[in-house]
């Protein structure tokens, strides 16, 4: 049986405080961390912005007919 490691490079927190959106990333290996604010506007469309990342990295194939 084989077995895989995983290591975590960078972990990513959207904090909000009293309206106020701050995107927070540490990167693990360099043990720094980079904050940086975010607009609401720009956070509301997370969702879009993630299902457009996960679409150009894993295309679906295009269907054929027959």
């Amino acid at each position: 049986m084989e077995t895989t490691t995983q290591t975590l490079l960078f972990a990513a927190e959207l904090i909000e405080e009293n309206g106020t959106h701050t995107l927070v990333v540490q990167d693990v290996r360099r043990d720094t961390v980079q904050s940086t604010p975010v607009p609401k506007a720009m956070v509301d469309k997370l969702p879009v912005f993630l299902s457009a990342l996960v679409a150009k990295l894993h295309p679906v194939p295009a269907r054929h007919r027959w």
